[in-house]
This record gives structure tokens, C-alpha cells and sequence, in this order.
């Protein structure tokens, strides 16, 4: 059981996956932060508030809770039943913003693999003239220059005899 866990470890895929799901952890945290910190503030600017993911519909307050009814961090720290709608409205954004980001990802490697396989047709040329059509051409140049050049010479042996 330990070699073919091993064996499954060392395929290429399962190690390219695990690198995907690393990156893929740091750039959610990347897309959290541009969330929370720059796009719902302007959301929640247009909306009346500063701060989209403190909206919330309280539906039961704990016994003995005397806190702000409108504090959302201390009312879900004292177990409030509460329906927080501005935070699903983050996670949602968040979700758009990853989703587009990955098709934009994977329509340019889509785009990167088609053309890299077009090119090795338009990069093959035809094969030249091997070393031996080379040598028959100049064989036959030689044979012509000697029978064209003079007259006199083209009874003569070529071997010079």
C-alpha cells in the first residue's frame, strides 16, 4: 500500500494539482482582500453603508444579552440567530471575481496551447537537396563547363589522357 501511494504521489498531475491548490489558497486571499477592502466599501457606500457584510436580519437574540441589537461582530459572538446577508453578498462577489479571473486564465492557456500547436506546421520546411544531389550538381556543372569551354578539348579524355 505505501508503493503505490508513492506511486500515486509522484505522478506529475497529482503534484501539479497540489501546486494549483496552493496558489489557488494564496490568490483567494488576494481576491478576499480586494473584496472586503475595496470593492464592497464602494458597494456598500452606494447601498448607505460603509461596511456591506455587517448587514444581517437578527432573528433571535440569546437570553441574557444586553449588547447593540446593531453590532453584528457582538451579536454573532454572543450566538444570535441572525441571517447575514451581507456577508453571502461578499462571498458571492468573491466567488464572480475568482470565477472570472480562472476563465480569464483558462481561455489564455487555451489560446497559448492552440497556437502552440499550429505552429509546428508552419515551422517544418521542406528538406533540401541532400549532400549527394549536391555533388551530381556539381558533376554535371563540371561536364558541361568542360564540353562547352573549347572546342578542341571535347575529344579529349577528362582524365587527361
Amino acid at each position: 500500500m505505501l508503493k503505490d501511494f508513492k506511486a500515486f504521489i509522484a505522478k506529475g498531475n497529482v503534484i501539479d494539482l497540489a501546486v494549483a491548490v496552493i496558489i489557488g489558497g494564496a490568490f483567494s486571499t488576494i481576491v478576499k482582500s480586494l473584496t472586503d477592502e475595496i470593492i464592497m466599501p464602494v458597494v456598500g457606500a452606494i447601498f448607505g453603508g460603509a461596511d456591506f457584510s455587517r448587514y444581517f436580519i437578527l432573528l433571535d437574540t440569546p437570553e441574557g444579552y444586553d449588547g447593540p441589537m446593531d453590532d453584528y461582530a457582538a451579536l454573532q459572538e454572543a450566538g444570535a440567530a441572525m441571517i447575514g446577508y451581507g456577508s453571502f453578498v461578499t462571498a458571492v462577489i468573491n466567488f464572480l471575481i475568482l470565477a472570472f479571473i480562472i476563465f480569464l486564465l483558462v481561455r489564455y492557456a487555451k489560446k497559448v496551447i492552440a497556437e502552440f500547436e499550429e505552429k509546428p506546421e508552419e515551422v517544418i520546411t521542406p528538406p533540401g537537396p541532400t549532400e549527394i544531389d549536391l555533388l551530381k550538381e556539381i558533376r554535371d556543372e563540371l561536364r558541361n563547363s568542360r564540353s562547352g569551354g573549347t572546342a578542341a578539348g571535347a575529344g579529349k579524355d577528362p582524365a587527361g589522357g
